[in-house]
């Protein structure tokens, strides 16, 4: 006589323990590494009385402190902003514009950059400056 083997029933049920762990993993992924996306180019900017700009999808421009400008992380140099500065504006539209100048670099290099920029009919200009500690 054999023997009628019995099914065990069929679990339905998601087990949402791994996913769990899958999804603790990319947390913790991401929380590391979004830091490091923003990096950006280091300036040491000046300290002055100013509110705190909020960023709207502005355009950032950066003057370090060997000459060189970057647009949103894109190097550059004087002749080639010059150049390229109207079209970029143009193609993101009227955005704001933030000015990052490094505390060491001769304020005419930052006048002539702020200059195209008005030129390239650039609006609502913010200077980024360090909060001075005398509050």
């Amino acid at each position: 006589m054999r023997r009628r083997r019995e099914r065990t029933p069929l679990n339905a049920e998601i087990n949402v323990v791994s996913l769990i762990d899958v999804m603790m993993l990319l947390l913790v992924i991401f929380m590391i590494t979004a830091p490091l996306m923003q990096g950006g180019i280091e300036v040491k900017l000046p300290k002055g009385e100013a509110r705190p700009l909020e960023s709207k999808g502005d355009i950032i421009v950066t003057v370090s402190r060997g000459g060189t400008i970057a647009v949103d992380n894109t190097r550059m140099t004087y002749r080639q902003f010059e150049a390229a500065f109207p079209a970029m504006a143009e193609q993101r539209g009227k955005r704001g514009v933030i000015l990052r100048g490094d505390a060491s670099v001769d304020y005419g290099e930052v006048v002539k950059v702020l200059g195209v920029m008005m030129k390239a009919g650039a609006t609502g200009v913010g200077i980024a400056v360090e909060p001075s500690q005398s509050r």
